[in-house]
C-alpha cells in the first residue's frame, strides 16, 4: 500500500434507520452508483464499501443496512452487520431524515452509539424538504441525547453541503496509507455490484411482500471474443406466486427488469453486455441458515 507524509486515510460507517438516504449519500460522495436505491426500507443488506480518494485523503465508506425491528433471521444478520461495523471505523455518520424528526428507531441507534468511543457525526439529510428554521430545534433534540462530534445538515439527493461534510471528516482521520488505487471506487467484486443492480430494478417495479423476498446471485460471467460480457443471474423468491409476479405476463416484467439493469451494468463495466435472468423458488429462504450462507449472508458478519 502506498504511504506518503501528510496523507490521511480511514474507515467511516454510515448508520441510520431504513430509508433515510444512506445509499444515496454514498453514491453522491463516490460519484457513481455502487449502492442500490429504492423507496422501500431495508434495501441494503450487506456492508457496501465505497472508496473516496482525493489529493490529501482516502476514505473507505461502509454503507450499512438500516437498523430496524427484526422480522427474520435475515433481519438479525442486517442489524448485526450494522452494529458490528461501529467498532471497526475511525468515525461514524448517523444519518437521520430531517423531514421526519426523531423516532423510536433513532433513539435505539443512539443507545447503541453510547457503547462506542468512535467520533459520531449527526447528519441531517433531506434538508431540501425542511424549512431552515425547523433545523435548530431538531438539532437540539438530538444533542440532548448524545454528544456528537459534528453536526452537518445535507441533501444527499442534490449534494448540498456534502463538500463541507467531507472536509469535516478529513479532520478526524489519522495519517495512513492509500489502501486502494485512485480510480477504485469499491472493494466489492463486480458480480456483487451487478447482482445488487438487478435487485434494485425489481425493488423499483414491485410492491408489498416481493421486495423483501428477493435475492440475486450471479451464476456465470465471462467476456466473449467480440468484447460483449455475458452475464447469467438467478433471482430467488420465496413462493411460487412471487415467481409469477417477477416473471410477469408473457415474461414482460422480467424483460423490463433486464432492460433497466442492462443499462446500469453497461455503465459499470464500460462494455456491452448480454444479460440472462432466471427466477427460482427457495421457500422461506430468509429464515434458513444454510440458504442465507449460500446467498452470502453470514450470521457472524
Amino acid at each position: 500500500m502506498e504511504s506518503r507524509k501528510g496523507f490521511k486515510s480511514g474507515f467511516v460507517a454510515i448508520v441510520g434507520r431504513p430509508n433515510v438516504g444512506k445509499s444515496t449519500l454514498m453514491n453522491q460522495i463516490i460519484g457513481q452508483k455502487i449502492a442500490i436505491m429504492s423507496d422501500k426500507p431495508q434495501t441494503t443488506r450487506n456492508k457496501i464499501h465505497g472508496v473516496y480518494t482525493d489529493n490529501g485523503k482516502q476514505i473507505v465508506f461502509l454503507d450499512t443496512p438500516g437498523i430496524h425491528k427484526r422480522q427474520s433471521k435475515l433481519g438479525d444478520f442486517m442489524n448485526n452487520t450494522a452494529l458490528n461495523t461501529l467498532g471497526e471505523v475511525e468515525a461514524a455518520m448517523f444519518l437521520i431524515d430531517a423531514a421526519e424528526g426523531i423516532g423510536g428507531g433513532d433513539r435505539y441507534i443512539i443507545e447503541q452509539l453510547g457503547k462506542i468511543k468512535t467520533p459520531v457525526f449527526l447528519i441531517l439529510n433531506k434538508i431540501d424538504l425542511v424549512e431552515p428554521e425547523a433545523l435548530l430545534p431538531l438539532i437540539e433534540t438530538y444533542r440532548k441525547l448524545y454528544e456528537f462530534a459534528e453536526v452537518v445538515p445535507i441533501s444527499a439527493k442534490f449534494g448540498n453541503n456534502v463538500d463541507t461534510l467531507m472536509e469535516q471528516l478529513g479532520k478526524y482521520l489519522p495519517e495512513g496509507p492509500q489502501y486502494y488505487p485512485e480510480d477504485q471506487i469499491t472493494d466489492h467484486p463486480e458480480q456483487f455490484v451487478i447482482a445488487e443492480l438487478i435487485r434494485e430494478k425489481i425493488l423499483q417495479m414491485t410492491r408489498e411482500e416481493i421486495p423483501h423476498s428477493i435475492a440475486v446471485t450471479i451464476e456465470d460471467m465471462k467476456k466473449q471474443d467480440n468484447g460483449v460480457v455475458s452475464v447469467g443471474a438467478v433471482i430467488f423468491v420465496e413462493r411460487d406466486s412471487q415467481k409469477g409476479i417477477v416473471i410477469g405476463k408473457q415474461g414482460a416484467m422480467l424483460k423490463e427488469v433486464g432492460k433497466r439493469a442492462r443499462q446500469d451494468i453497461e455503465n459499470l463495466l464500460g462494455s456491452k453486455i448480454f444479460l440472462e435472468l432466471w427466477v427460482k423458488v427457495k421457500k422461506d429462504w430468509r429464515n434458513q441458515d444454510r440458504v442465507l450462507r449460500d446467498l452470502g449472508f453470514h450470521r457472524d458478519a
